[in-house]
């Protein structure tokens, strides 16, 4: 009989996770910010790992050690911005003894969005899906920026809360929220070289996948595959790849796959249906479809283009 594994600690409401820290009952009861200039709050006093209800988005000044990037590794000693979702697996098993948690926490129940646009547009943030070591890392002016951010939304909690706070406090939070998409925007770039790298990288795999048939036995190669190889959260793979080539994985997957059935069709004499299975399709007609988005023509068409290889 198989082993029943044991349900992670989840954190459902904000005070529970002020409990956690040993801090006061919070002032609204959906929406926090623990600043770690006036409470320090240690980790190990944190479940590891655990899941929250709500988002969080912290700000740490130092973490020690380097931290894996992709293939690669870059230091992360300055610190850095952080992002969850709900109900995502955060924390790991077991925390350093003594380490010193964020120096900004900001907490926000879902609930709290209701009736406002960011409700829906904070699911399109895709940096809330990437992992620890694809953290968002700042200058010492967008990081005096941030800070400036997280204190107005701590002023805000601490010194009234009334039928204007809310707007406020959403104000602030969608402000912070622009300033990170366009300082992750800036990290792509002034990593360009870590991710020509990147993308050198899942070209090879791609390769690899089609070519040592990986495709007939598990199907079209998936986002998650390519992230899990490639050592990146999908998100941060489809969010990198968007502002280098333009498009994002699935769409980069889907141009692969074209390029090996052109290849197929052209120098091969296997029917249609059978560079489909080859590329991990169930069925010829979605490769059909897919082709003929593409390029415009059916595969049929496209062969017959091509002066057939003697049999």
């Amino acid at each position: 009989m198989k082993k029943e594994q044991k349900a992670l600690p989840k954190m459902e409401s904000l005070s529970d996770i002020h409990r956690a820290f040993g801090l006061p009952t919070p002032a609204h009861p959906l929406v926090s910010m623990v600043n770690g200039s006036t409470h320090q709050v240690m980790l190990n006093n944190i479940p590891q790992p655990h899941v929250l209800n709500f988002y969080k988005i912290s700000y740490k000044p130092s973490v020690k050690g380097k931290l894996i990037y992709g293939q690669g590794y870059y230091d992360f000693d300055e610190g850095g911005l952080l992002f969850a979702a709900p109900n995502q697996i955060i924390g790991n098993h077991g925390a350093n003894e003594g380490e010193v948690c964020s120096q900004y926490t900001l907490l926000i129940h879902p609930d709290f969005f209701w009736g406002y646009p960011l409700a829906k547009k904070i699911k399109q943030y895709g940096f809330f899906s990437y992992t620890t070591n694809e953290a968002l890392h700042l200058s010492e002016k967008e990081k005096d920026r941030i800070i400036s951010i997280f204190r107005h939304i701590d002023e805000e909690l601490t010194s009234r809360i009334d039928d204007f706070s809310q707007d406020v406090i959403i104000s602030h939070i969608e402000l912070l929220l622009n300033y990170a998409n366009r300082f992750y925007k800036r990290q792509f770039i002034t990593r360009k070289a870590i991710n020509t790298n990147l993308i050198a990288k899942l070209e090879e795999i791609l390769e690899a996948y089609f070519s040592n048939n990986i495709s007939t036995k598990q199907g079209i190669p998936t986002v998650q595959y390519l992230a899990e190889r490639l050592h990146i959260s999908a998100s941060y793979l489809s969010d990198m790849l968007r502002l280098q080539t333009g498009e994002n994985t699935q769409h980069f997957i889907h141009d692969k796959i074209i390029d090996k059935a052109k290849e197929k069709l052209s120098i091969t004499n296997l029917s249609v249906s059978e560079v489909a299975y080859d590329l991990g399709f169930g069925h010829p007609q979605s490769f059909n479809k897919l082709f003929k988005a593409k390029t415009n023509m059916s595969p049929l068409a496209f062969r017959k283009s091509f002066p057939q290889p003697n049999k």
